[in-house]
């Protein structure tokens, strides 16, 4: 009953959020964070506590229709062109990002006195690399669809979006391996390092059943758009939670089910994805926003700015240089150059998971509040800031047409 409720205020106060955000030409997505922030457990407390921490379902709900919705948008037919580029631009930028912030945060941690071993010193330092490599896909999907934004930019940006969250689930789960064995959680490396291969397999072919098992039930109800939206939301669950059921990758199953399906059909899931546009993104995206924000802690933002700050600087840096590079080095546009890493700025909701799941990794009792404060407070600041950047790129780019 209560939880109805909470869900029936977030839904009342988005609505007049989203028209306070039109009458002010600020974005939604912003919008949606400030009001999540101001009536969460640590502002105004009109949503306690209790309800954020048994949101899981609703943010799982909406990370899996976004993680297919991005991957949706790697259609062979569109990126044939630039492929090359976007995987190489994505290498680029994540890893040019996970090196400067795992160093950086390593001098600091050293040079400060954090209480912290220079094992755990290490493995902090390296998953915090690992975690800034994610951008996030809600923001740069919302505010190309409020904008309308369309044209080879934005394709080109979410096909660096979908490649880029791909590197960083592959990338922490190798990096959650050498942190295990650093801090002596396991003796047996090689064993955990041989498992990821056929652990990323599987998650991957979850993904391509679940697309070409709804892409079947699909074509029964060809001409049945909205029992056809159904099945396909359905399937899209089932995919997450098996993924999550067996420990594989939920997020980049359902990003791989995306991928599949937008390859695979020829009408069937375009249609399903237009009434996903029309009917169902708005609702994500104000509650998804909304419940993130609600776990920002002020107080905690206020004790250690330093690593907030730090964080949060070297992380923009890391896009900028890596896209600069990454473009120079696969040829892409003077555009693309310029104005890719700003629209990258965002993070949220796949970080924020990743720190969540540190929660249940037995060794990681230490560093993992401190980890998901520190992502939660930098990632109210990524996406205040990081739409508004993003925003920029595109307008700009737009334009220049």
């Amino acid at each position: 009953m209560q939880e109805l409720f909470y869900v029936g205020l977030i839904f009342v106060l988005g609505a007049f959020m989203k028209w306070v955000s039109y009458k002010f030409k600020m974005l939604n997505v912003v919008g949606y964070l400030i009001l999540g922030f101001l009536i969460g457990p640590h502002m105004f407390n009109f949503v306690p506590q209790s309800f954020v921490d048994g949101s899981h379902i609703i943010i799982n709900m909406s990370l899996s229709l976004i993680a297919v919705l991005i991957g949706a948008n790697l259609k062979y037919e569109v990126l044939r062109s630039v492929w090359k580029q976007v995987t190489i631009i994505s290498l680029f930028e994540a890893l040019f990002t996970f090196v400067l912030i795992g160093t950086v945060l390593y001098s600091m941690f050293s040079y400060f006195d954090f209480g912290l071993s220079v094992r755990y010193r290490l493995a902090i330092s390296l998953l915090f690399g690992a975690l800034a490599s994610a951008t996030a896909p809600a923001t740069i999907l919302a505010v190309i669809h409020e904008l309308k934004a369309k044209g080879s930019f934005s394709t080109f940006l979410l096909g660096v979006v979908a490649v880029d969250n791909a590197i960083t689930l592959v990338l922490f789960s190798f990096v959650l391996i050498v942190a295990g064995v650093n801090l002596e959680i396991t003796n047996h490396a090689l064993e955990e390092y041989v498992r990821i291969i056929p652990k990323l397999f599987f998650t991957l072919a979850v993904g391509a059943i679940g697309a070409v098992i709804s892409e079947m039930i699909d074509r029964v109800f060809r001409n049945h758009r909205s029992i056809k939206t159904t099945s396909t939301l359905g399937m899209i669950f089932i995919v997450y939670s098996v993924s999550e059921y067996f420990g594989f990758e939920p997020l980049l199953a359902s990003l791989a089910m995306g991928v599949a399906l937008s390859n695979i059909s020829t009408r069937n899931f375009f249609l399903v994805k237009r009434e996903f546009d029309f009917h169902l993104k708005e609702i994500i995206f104000m509650l998804f926003f909304t419940l993130s924000a609600m776990h920002l802690d002020i107080q905690f933002v206020l004790s250690m700015p330093g690593v907030v700050i730090v964080y949060i600087f070297f992380r923009f840096v890391g896009k900028i240089s890596g896209v600069w590079f990454g473009a120079r080095a696969s040829g892409a546009s003077q555009d693309v150059r310029q104005y890719l890493g700003l629209a990258l700025f965002p993070q949220a909701g796949i970080a924020i998971g990743l720190a969540l799941s540190l929660q249940q990794e037995a060794g990681f009792g230490i560093m993992a509040p401190l980890m998901l404060n520190v992502i939660i407070a930098t990632t109210m600041v990524h996406e205040l800031l990081g739409p508004l950047l993003t925003q920029y790129a595109l307008e700009h780019i737009g334009s220049k047409k």
